[in-house]
């Protein structure tokens, strides 16, 4: 048993705090919001006031935030986890999606407290974190991969070492801007197929046979068809704009060819400026409605 911190418990974070929660280790929780974590508590967690509390004394630290802003607000912030007092050597576990160069600068400020930083963001649904069913992506020493698996073992089925920090989150990146691309196209496949009088429904079921289907198009597709975009959210359209942004910025920082990324990025920005920000990605279909 380990006594572990978990910074964030979101649609994500919650499912994998509980997965190091049923593993039988010490658990201090910190959210933003309290009452969302009281289940969590219930089970056996405890609820920290502050990043800066959460960590005392813990032998490794896990953040899962929305991005940039939050993720140096727990770690930074005059109560953030690199002000307080973990174990020293303590793993220091970023799993959130956020962009390379704060990666990058939050892996120095790790290291200047002794800690051993892990670039590990992940790829599943809240289903798949609350199932300990994720991948992880992780970029990181060797030595210090090997020495933290076992505690990084109850939230995942897979873990691909990318190579040194950075990389982990550079490969999510490069992911997520082409799942952003997938979406704003099965997004105007929809729509073509709609105005040329075809039946979705028959549309989408075709699809997911056929040599265009993937997960993220049976998915989104699906759900486009269902039309309704605010319940159940598993990702919301802000946080595929952040995707898509954070995505296109490291493109255009190696210079390398993303035009479909930004029309994707248009696309996403359009839809967060309609107001749409709350609801599920998949919305993006009625922005080509108007």
């Amino acid at each position: 048993m380990a006594k572990i911190a978990f910074l964030g418990a979101g649609r994500m974070g919650l499912g994998m705090a509980a997965r190091m929660v049923a593993a039988g280790h010490e658990v201090a929780v910190f959210n933003r919001s309290p009452e969302k974590v009281a289940e969590l508590v219930a089970g056996g967690a405890v609820l920290a006031a502050t990043p800066r509390r959460a960590v005392a004394q813990a032998e490794a630290i896990f953040a899962m935030v929305a991005d940039d802003d939050a993720s140096r607000a727990v770690w930074l912030g005059e109560d953030g986890a690199l002000a307080g007092h973990p174990q020293p050597g303590a793993f220091a576990v970023e799993c959130s999606t956020v962009s390379r160069p704060w990666v990058l600068e939050l892996a120095k400020h790790a290291a200047a407290q002794g800690l051993r930083y892990l670039d590990s963001p992940v790829t599943g649904l809240p289903e798949a974190a609350a199932a300990g069913e994720l991948t992880l992506f992780v970029g990181a020493a060797t030595a210090d991969l090997e020495a933290a698996r076992p505690l990084l073992n109850p939230l995942c089925t897979n873990i691909v070492h990318f190579g040194e920090v950075g990389a982990g989150t550079a490969y999510k990146l490069v992911q997520n801007l082409l799942g952003s691309v997938q979406i704003a196209a099965t997004a105007e496949a929809l729509r073509i197929a709609e105005l040329a009088g075809l039946d979705l429904t028959t549309v989408v079921d075709t699809l997911a046979t056929g040599g265009a289907a993937s997960p993220t198009v049976v998915r989104v597709s699906r759900l486009m068809l269902d039309g309704v975009h605010d319940r159940d959210i598993a990702f919301t359209a802000a946080l595929r704009l952040k995707d898509t942004r954070i995505g296109v910025e490291l493109a255009d920082t190696v210079h390398a060819p993303a035009a479909l990324g930004h029309t994707a990025l248009d696309m996403f920005t359009r839809l967060i400026d309609a107001g749409h920000g709350d609801l599920n990605e998949t919305k993006v279909i009625d922005l080509l409605r108007e």
